[in-house]
């Protein structure tokens, strides 16, 4: 793996970010299509985890494009046929609408999230979110041993240590932060990987998130020396992340924590 190769592929996912944020936002304000997944033999668990046409229509752009770049690639997507790793040495994971529930009810905070796995391993991420850090939608994306960037230019990090009381995201809201954390549920997990990595959340925790959840964003926190974390289910205690390893044929899909190294310790602490 060369480093001309990943600088290739990481302006192929912004391009393919960006490609998925103007077809997004061409969107608003329309009427759109939502159909709903079957999540549990319940009924009212029917209407939990909706699909909108937008959803489907820009992941078939995303791999009509790929399929013309990168043939030889493999991809997964949450709309298409997502789920276990193929046995490949580059996969693209692709997420086109990451928080489509607010997207559909017209809440702003969604992403769309490209993320490309090497044998495994999650070294190139972009992220378009509908909001950043610069207040405006943008590409947040990084390659492995590189610096992240937004839409092109490099992010410092901010010294924030003047904040008494940083935010970190949950998946279910806690009354009582004892922890000196205030928590935010913001509905889109790979926005919140990209606010981690940008330094507007100092830390997030998924329960259950799958592979195009956060593929994408996993990069950019790496790039700005975050810690990320996870726990398989023959593990008690979470551990560093390495990478996507779930016995083949299953779907990988297991707690993570992510954010500096005192957020992070902070957010074990409460699962």
């Amino acid at each position: 793996m060369s480093d001309v190769d990943l600088r290739d592929i990481e302006q192929m996912a912004v391009e393919l970010a960006h490609l998925a944020g103007d077809r997004i936002t061409a969107s608003l304000g329309q009427a759109l299509a939502v159909k709903y997944k079957k999540l549990a033999s319940a009924e009212e668990a029917e209407f939990r985890d909706p699909v909108s046409e937008i959803d489907s229509a820009v992941e078939a752009v995303l791999r009509e494009r790929l399929a013309e770049r990168y043939p030889s690639h493999a991809i997964v997507g949450e709309e298409e046929g997502g789920g276990d790793l193929p046995p490949a040495e580059w996969t693209w994971v692709i997420d086109p609408v990451d928080g489509t529930a607010n997207f559909v009810n017209g809440f702003p905070i969604f992403a769309a999230s490209i993320g490309i796995v090497h044998r495994g391993d999650p070294v190139v991420g972009a992220v378009w979110c509908s909001t950043s850090h610069a207040l405006r939608p943008g590409v947040y994306h990084a390659a492995q041993g590189g610096p992240l960037f937004f839409d092109g230019a490099r992010i410092d990090s901010v010294d924030r240590s003047a904040v008494r009381r940083r935010i970190v995201a949950m998946p279910n809201l806690m009354t009582d932060m004892t922890l000196g954390y205030e928590a935010r549920q913001t509905g889109s997990a790979a926005a919140e990987c990209a606010f981690v990595a940008a330094g507007l959340l100092a830390g997030a925790r998924f329960d259950a998130p799958n592979i195009w959840d956060v593929a994408g964003g996993v990069p950019l926190v790496r790039a700005t020396g975050g810690t990320v974390l996870t726990r398989s289910a023959a593990d008690a205690e979470f551990t560093d992340f390495t990478k996507f390893d779930a016995p083949a044929g299953q779907i990988w899909r297991q707690p993570m924590i992510i954010g500096s190294g005192e957020a992070a310790s902070a957010l074990v602490l409460t699962t």
